[in-house]
């Protein structure tokens, strides 16, 4: 009889960090009026201290090193696209959640790096205290930096609960940012990237 193994979700944090951030969290749950002592709510403080720096272990990650890690001579000097990358972050106004996708190109210009990697690079961005505008700039000035390609795009779309559960409250509404540098400044090659993302091959 084959034994399936209990299942072990094993995650490591800071002992220090985590019992400094429990302990605001605990003072904040107080004065929002609730018993931080009731059974639901005594652990609380430690998940949410936990929660938050899986949320925003991008600190930790150099996404130029990402980058790098993976990259490969190449002679091939047409557009690389990945697109639909899933992205988490939280917006850095009121720590609520933004998600949404990336489409990220680049030309490159004698190295090409991994497929994987960038979507890494946007995880590494977006894993962060973050402003959509700025992720967007972050992941394509790091990007051109590291692999001096001929041009690099980057278009994202996210929902931000700050407008959803809060403030304006607009349920539907989606963010739309992009940039551009190098060859995808001329029209006719951005075209050519936002025809390619439009399109559904699946």
């Amino acid at each position: 009889m084959n034994v399936i193994p209990d299942y072990q979700n094993v995650e490591h944090f800071d002992e220090e960090k985590t019992r400094q951030l429990s302990h605001h969290y605990q003072e904040i749950i107080r004065l929002l009026g609730e018993n931080t002592a009731r059974e639901g709510l005594k652990d609380t403080p430690a998940r949410v201290a936990r929660a938050m720096q899986f949320l925003t272990r991008g600190y930790a990650q150099d996404p130029a090193e990402i980058l790098r890690s993976a990259l490969f001579k190449e002679n091939y000097r047409q557009m690389v696209i990945v697109k639909d990358i899933e992205l988490y972050s939280l917006c850095e106004h009121h720590l609520l959640p933004f998600f949404g996708r990336a489409h990220v190109a680049y030309i490159p210009n004698g190295y090409i790096t991994g497929l994987s990697k960038i979507a890494r690079v946007v995880e590494a961005f977006a894993r962060r205290l973050q402003l959509q505008e700025r992720l967007t700039r972050d992941i394509k000035t790091c990007i051109h930096e590291t692999l001096n390609p001929l041009g690099v795009a980057v278009v994202i779309e996210a929902r931000h609960t700050c407008m959803v559960m809060r403030g304006v409250q607009k349920q539907h509404s989606v963010t739309t940012t992009s940039d551009f540098s190098g060859a995808f400044e001329k029209l006719a090659t951005r075209e050519e990237f936002i025809r390619l993302i439009s399109n559904k091959f699946h």
